[in-house]
């Protein structure tokens, strides 16, 4: 089973601008770990590729930001599917956690790219699942 990449919420102000050091090296990863692919490319103002899966689009570009203090939250619609595919095995309860937004309980992973880049995938989940008593 395939995850369905729901929304992309980035940490800051844009999702569509997450900093790398170099977007040529960085794109193989995003295929590879995520499934995306790539949409579009500019130059200007500096390097950057837009990637996109199902329902969302991030951009990436050396922008000259600090990339270990950005990200994004994904949101999908089955976080046991997203981990198997990332993580490239099968999840553990341990693997997991559930954090409480405005919108409700979610159950969570992370992912950190090897640009420094650092992803929450999670999925929203009832109160009781995941929260130990």
């Amino acid at each position: 089973m395939r995850a369905t990449f729901l929304r992309a919420a980035p940490y800051a102000d844009d999702a569509m601008n997450l900093p790398v050091e170099n977007v040529d090296a960085a794109i193989p990863y995003y295929e590879k770990t995520f499934g995306f692919r790539v949409v579009s490319r500019k130059d200007a103002p500096h390097k950057s590729v837009s990637l996109a899966r199902d329902n969302i689009q991030i951009g990436l570009a050396e922008s000259g930001g600090d990339p270990t203090q950005e990200g994004c939250f994904f949101e999908v619609d089955n976080v046991e599917a997203a981990f198997a595919e990332i993580k490239g095995k099968p999840a553990a309860e341990s693997d997991f956690r559930v954090d409480e937004f405005s919108n409700g309980p979610y159950r969570v992973f992370f992912e950190v790219a090897p640009d420094g880049l650092c992803y929450m995938i999670g999925a929203k989940t009832e109160k009781s699942e995941g929260l130990a008593d």
